[in-house]
């Protein structure tokens, strides 16, 4: 069977990483934010019905975890009110509505890896609107597929990643928090997990999108902390030839002069938002459903200038 898909937020972290992947599997209709204002009902309600999509998968979502706390309203908009009409329309015309969370939903109490099982207990605004978000999905009952992911990263956009970069080109002492735990997961690999899915799908035919439903942790094996992200960010950069265009464009054609990173508290760098100390999540309900598991956070990272130095 192919799949006619609607994508929200092409051009986000994930969602230009699904933009390139899922055209294998039918006709995609694919928006940015431009294209499909998703604090705009209305619009958002007129989309699907003239696109008529059997899948829905929302790319989009508001993600400045700081911002949030002084935007809740329009945080709430987006995470919350938006994805709540998609998965009403969704269930209107019989389609399923794909959909991405975190792992921020979670305090960070736990010294165990969390399951889709344990009780969510936000602690910042973002993790409470992507919870509300999960909850209003279910409540309708559409057929649905929620992806909670962490510490995404990429090539493009805002993240980690390329923040470290910056900061490599401009410091020669990078301080790091160091007991916030958690598992960096790929843009990339999240869209590979996603278009597998639907692919299996897919080849089971219509008669399997009703009976979708359920919340899946979807990262990368293992855990870190972020110091030691950032050093193995370090690490894999100093091995890289210059003119790769991601890398040009995060280091803004700058050397690195950063020579060490040290580790500190969270007390020590104040943020307007609290994260969780430990947001580990167990992938084993994604392996047992769909006989998927995604590699280690540590060899995702390295894939990235792995393909940086073969494409160069």
């Amino acid at each position: 069977m192919k799949l006619r898909i609607l994508l929200t937020g092409k051009n986000g972290q994930v969602g230009a990483e699904l933009a390139a992947l899922l055209p294998r599997l039918g006709e995609v209709a694919a928006f940015d934010r431009q294209e499909l204002d998703l604090s705009k009902p209305d619009q958002i309600r007129q989309t699907i019905r003239d696109v008529q999509p059997s899948i829905i998968v929302n790319a989009a979502a508001y993600t400045s975890v700081d911002q949030a706390e002084k935007e809740e309203q329009q945080a709430r908009i987006i995470n919350v009110d938006a994805p709540a009409l998609m998965a009403e329309e969704a269930k209107r015309i019989g389609a399923a509505l794909v959909h991405y969370s975190t792992d921020y939903v979670f305090d960070g109490s736990s010294s165990l890896p969390y399951t889709e099982t344990d009780l969510p207990n936000p602690v910042n605004v973002y993790g409470k609107t992507k919870l509300a978000g999960e909850e209003a999905i279910r409540a309708v009952g559409a057929s649905h597929l929620i992806f909670r992911t962490a510490w995404v990263y990429g090539t493009r956009g805002r993240n980690f990643l390329l923040t470290i970069l910056r900061l490599a080109t401009e410091r020669e002492e990078l301080r790091i928090v160091g007991d916030q735990v958690g598992a960096p997961t790929r843009s990339h690999e999240i869209a590979q997990g996603t278009a597998k899915i639907l692919e299996h799908l897919s080849q089971q035919g219509r008669e399997a999108i009703p009976k979708l439903g359920g919340i899946y942790h979807m990262t990368a094996a293992g855990k870190t902390s972020w110091f030691e992200f950032a050093k193995a960010i370090l690490e894999q950069a100093s091995r890289i030839r210059r003119g790769i265009p991601w890398f040009e464009t995060a280091t803004k054609g700058q050397p690195l002069v950063a020579r060490r990173v040290t580790a500190i508290g969270t007390e020590e760098y104040a943020t307007p938002a609290r994260r969780p100390a430990y947001s580990v999540l167990s992938n084993s309900r994604l392996k047992e459903d769909f006989a998927l598991e995604l590699p280690t956070w540590s060899f995702q990272l390295s894939s990235v200038f792995a393909e940086a130095r073969i494409n160069d």
